[in-house]
């Protein structure tokens, strides 16, 4: 009995094996690995001459599609308030019926610490300081002098733009036609289905889907790689406060550990990996505020972030709308667009995550959970660390413009406010911002594995993980190039040109998200809407 319970066994291993070979598309994941599989090749011959072109494609992306970034962004930014607060938003997914899988708060946090990463941790510092002292001449076409109160309320209003309601809006769009698309209109789980009510069905055969979540796929492959860039260089020079020399054996290392580490959470499951430190990342974030808050010069935190939320709004559609000529290259390219790049990168397939999170939600929660609260906590967040690192440098206890522009690293800002942090509670924060970096990046990463493998496969069912061979295969070629890139490239702004890696995945993105937008509006306000 014994023997044929595991020759049943054996049997049905072998049967879900050829099920998961079955279902594999192979003729989106072959081109992915091989531009993949190129770039970490062109990495380890010369990781200089790749950051370069990286950086060179990026430059010439911004400058000559700036506009089409802009107009982008604010269309969506638009559409997702109308989608919100009309009728439309009463729309429930998944049917009248459909009921939700897990708690509103457990399914916030989730989409929250999915998305965030090591982002906001790392620029609520560095962004307004290097706006403030004017490190890399972000003020030159503005006519604000750097150290001025003015530079102080436009770091502030430039950072919170950044990081609030205008990128939150790219990441709910595509969530909401998603969701909408898979559950209320039955169609299969990909990016090429949300685009079906624009361009008819053949849109869907098997090349034009290929061709589009292909881009897709290598955008968000991009967008993970140039993370862990940033991460490493990140948790690399913070662990250089401890006297520890930045080298490539410690480059390695910790490029090697966090790679291994989020490709395990990822390959756990979702439920098990990614909820739990999705919870454990956002009590240490909470905690974090409030540590600031209360230590912090609270009362300059309440004021400006009134005055820098003001200055946003009177600059909204000025700033929005500039694809270069108002803010100048130094800020409007290097900053502004680089960033929606960035996101842009993310968003289609985050709409796919994002989507399957929804079920049972109304469009409106939808949003408010993808949109509105994501967005306020970025607000609260840069105000209170943000605020503190200029009151910092304002009063003379640190330096930080001046660490930035004499190492030449944009990140090393962050490292030196710690350190300098009231009652000498930098002895507790650096290390706690050293392990909450790294859990952010490996939250994000242990999503976004699930996002990529989710293309890789026909059909995938709800809730149901790709294989975890395909997870790995992914993990390894990000870690591959990223930490080679890292090690051995030119560094620009302490970051190396890896960092330009996601910008160009968000241009081979910036049609297909153009075309969601014009989706969407057919879907809610020209076609009959299905519930």
């Amino acid at each position: 009995m014994e023997d044929n319970s595991h020759e049943e066994k054996g049997k049905q291993a072998f049967e879900q094996l050829s099920l998961e070979k079955k279902n594999i598309r192979w003729e989106v994941m072959v081109p992915g690995l091989v531009v993949f599989g190129t770039a970490a090749i062109a990495a380890l011959i010369n990781a200089q001459a790749l950051a370069e072109a990286s950086r060179n494609f990026f430059n010439w992306s911004l400058e000559t599609f700036g506009w089409l970034y802009a107009f982008t962004v604010m269309a969506a930014t638009v559409l997702v308030a109308i989608l919100c607060f009309s009728k439309v938003g009463n729309v429930r997914i998944g049917g009248k019926d459909a009921k939700a899988s897990m708690p509103f708060w457990t399914w916030f946090v989730m989409t929250l610490t999915g998305g965030i990463a090591v982002g906001i941790v790392t620029w609520s510092v560095n962004e307004p300081i290097i706006y403030f002292g004017n490190v890399w001449g972000e003020l030159n076409y503005t006519g604000i002098e750097p150290f001025t109160t003015e530079a102080y309320h436009f770091a502030l209003g430039r950072s919170f733009m950044h990081w609030t309601f205008l990128p939150y809006a790219i990441y709910g769009l595509c969530g909401t036609l998603v969701a909408y698309t898979y559950f209320n209109r039955k169609k299969s789980l990909t990016i090429t289905s949300t685009l079906e009510p624009l361009f008819g069905k053949r849109i869907s055969g098997r090349a034009g889907s290929s061709i589009i979540d292909t881009l897709a796929m290598l955008a968000l492959g991009l967008g993970i790689t140039s993370g862990l860039a940033m991460c490493v260089t990140i948790l690399t020079a913070g662990i250089n406060t401890y006297g520890v020399e930045i080298s490539v054996p410690l480059i390695i290392i910790v490029g090697v550990v966090i790679v291994a580490l989020f490709t395990l959470s990822s390959s756990v499951g979702m439920d098990k990996g990614l909820r739990r430190l999705g919870w454990l990342n956002a009590w240490f974030f909470y905690g974090v505020m409030a540590l600031l808050l209360i230590l912090g010069p609270t009362v300059q935190i309440f004021r400006n972030s009134a005055v820098g939320l003001a200055v946003w709004f009177d600059n909204f559609f000025l700033w929005g709308l500039d694809p270069i000529d108002i803010g100048g290259p130094p800020l409007t390219r290097a900053w502004t667009m680089f960033n929606w790049a960035i996101w842009m990168a993310y968003a289609p397939v985050t709409g796919i995550f994002l989507g399957i999170l929804s079920k049972g939600r109304t469009i409106r929660e939808l949003l408010i959970v993808n949109w509105v609260l994501p967005s306020v906590f970025g607000w609260v967040w840069f105000s209170i660390w943000s605020t503190s690192a200029l009151e910092m440098q304002l009063s003379g206890q640190a330096d930080l413009v001046g660490i930035i522009s004499q190492t030449g690293s944009a990140v090393m800002g962050l490292w030196l406010f710690l350190q300098n942090l009231p009652f000498g509670i930098g002895v507790i924060a650096v290390p706690l911002n050293i392990f909450i970096i790294g859990l952010s990046y490996i939250t994000a990463a242990d999503a976004t594995l699930t996002k990529l493998g989710s293309i890789c496969v026909r059909d995938v069912p709800i809730g149901t993980q790709p294989p975890v061979l395909i997870k790995v295969i992914w993990g390894a070629m990000i870690g591959i190039v990223g930490i080679v890139l890292v090690a051995f490239a030119e560094r620009l702004h302490g970051v190396s040109g890896v960092r330009e890696l996601a910008a160009a995945g968000g241009f081979l993105v910036l049609f297909i998200f153009t075309a969601m937008i014009a989706t969407t509006f057919k879907v809610f306000f020209v076609d009959k809407i299905e519930e």
